[in-house]
């Protein structure tokens, strides 16, 4: 996990439950006749390949832009939207503003970071539209509810500067029920509830967070 304060329990988690993992393996075939996945492993400064024979093979690709955006003027060089980070306008395209997993910020594509950047875009949209300055920012907010076994999540929120970012006044680093029972019973309802009907985000409502 990319977050040092998260990194550490997560390891932890990893240890505890005797999984073997290795870092630094990019996939780059599958034999399916064999059953076999094939990595390329980087190693200081240099790269080299491994097979690794497996039963079951669960794979997550690497995050893309469709290429109507990542073929257009509006990418970067990894094709996402090429924006500010902050103000999420385009760099080039003043009249365009991006959010969401199209979106070039170097932040998490969540959920919960669409919730911190949609008032951001609209904000600032409208001061374009009424030649106002550009006030609103995005601090790169976002969460990860990571679910570490029945009844225990890591309520990961943090933001660009890789600092947790608590909704709760709680310890966020530690493995609780009571996250777990956010994620699984209340943010599915704030999801198609209040996210996709665009309420503003709940932290407001937590004692601490105004």
């Amino acid at each position: 996990f990319g977050i040092p304060a998260y990194a550490a329990p997560l390891r932890e988690v990893v240890r505890r439950k005797g999984v073997d993992a290795r870092y630094n393996h990019v996939l780059t075939e599958v034999r399916a006749d064999t059953r076999e996945a094939v990595f390329a492993v980087k190693e200081n400064d240099s790269e080299r390949q491994e097979v690794i024979p497996y039963d079951l093979l669960h794979v997550t690709p690497p995050m893309a832009a469709p290429a109507v955006v990542s073929g257009s003027p509006l990418a970067n060089g990894a094709g996402f939207v090429e924006v500010d980070q902050y103000s999420l306008q385009h760099v080039r395209y003043p009249n365009v503003f991006s959010l969401g997993d199209v979106s070039g910020m170097p932040n998490s594509k969540t959920a919960a970071a669409v919730r911190g950047q949609a008032p951001v875009v609209t904000a600032n949209l409208l001061a374009l539209l009424d030649g106002r300055p550009l006030e609103a920012a995005y601090d790169g907010y976002s969460c990860c509810p990571l679910i570490t076994g029945y009844g225990k999540t890591i309520m990961a929120e943090f933001n660009y500067k890789q600092e947790p970012t608590p909704s709760f006044p709680l310890d966020p680093t530690k493995e609780r029920w009571s996250m777990w029972f956010v994620k699984r019973k209340i943010l599915p309802s704030l999801y198609w509830n209040r996210m996709l009907a665009g309420a503003a985000h709940e932290r407001q409502f937590v004692p601490g967070n105004h």
